[in-house]
């Protein structure tokens, strides 16, 4: 008897450990927990217009803070921002300190190795500002010449693709990247197209060259195996296309209709 009772007690705590272990590693469900708490926790960009910026009044706003405002919307929540960085972004979401990142963030195989995303919605390209009195006029003009671009992005290895012969200066993010052309220490900055419209907007003094040098898929963030609230999302993306509202908003940041539909998942 006594022997049984110990192998019982054995075989209890071996399944309490199993248990408390499978527990543990089982993908939490963010989705129930953004209903319970009643508001999405985001990542955004304060430093990225038109995507997320700080406007006249020092609030964030932006093309990818009001598309998570629309989402939240579909879901019957909330939202909190909170501000992340290119090279912040992602370990702030796998810590557990936001939801989901909305930071115009490309969808690389590499970052699909730590994170998972959405489906893209948005589609851009990479390209080069410049002072309106230069000479160069695209990425065969860039040897030797000093090129900002912001750390911890697909951009910095682009450029470096490119233009090998460039000496390509990273920035913590894209407000030092612009200051630094701004205040003539480089030659050019490189970044997404509308991302360097928005700071050549009311500043005659640059202007945009050449042609686009790269391709980049924007993808909402999340933890890897949250899949509950990335259907979630992909489904009211959808619906955000199909009901016209992303064309409303897309025409509001970048003035135009979207030329690339949002990507639908198989």
């Amino acid at each position: 008897m006594r022997h049984a009772r110990r192998l019982l007690a054995a075989l209890t705590a071996s399944f309490l450990a199993w248990s408390g272990v499978a527990a543990a590693q089982a993908p939490q469900n963010t989705l129930a927990t953004i209903k319970q708490r009643g508001k999405i926790i985001a990542g955004v960009k304060f430093d990225t217009p038109p995507f997320g910026f700080l406007d006249e009044n020092n609030q964030p706003t932006g093309f990818d803070l009001d598309l998570v405002h629309k989402i939240a919307d579909r879901l019957g929540v909330g939202v909190e921002f909170v501000k992340v960085t290119s090279p912040t972004r992602i370990p702030l979401l796998v810590s557990g300190n936001v939801d989901l990142v909305a930071a115009s963030m490309t969808r690389t195989p590499e970052r699909e190795k730590t994170i998972d995303f959405s489906i893209t919605y948005y589609t851009g390209g990479q390209s080069l500002l410049v002072p309106a009195d230069s000479k160069i006029t695209g990425i065969k003009d860039l040897d030797g010449k000093e090129v900002a671009v912001q750390q911890g992005t697909t951009l910095e290895k682009n450029i470096a693709a490119v233009a090998p012969s460039a000496k390509v200066i990273a920035f913590k993010d894209y407000n030092s990247a612009w200051l630094a052309l701004a205040q003539g220490r480089v030659d050019a900055l490189t970044g997404s197209l509308n991302i360097l419209q928005g700071f050549q907007k009311n500043n005659p003094k640059f202007k945009i060259v050449g042609e686009m040098f790269s391709v980049e898929p924007f993808g909402i963030g999340f933890r890897k195996g949250d899949t509950e609230l990335r259907d979630a999302v992909d489904a009211a993306l959808k619906d955000l296309w199909t009901s016209d509202a992303y064309s409303s908003l897309y025409r509001k940041y970048f003035g135009t209709d979207p030329a690339v539909p949002i990507e639908t998942r198989p």
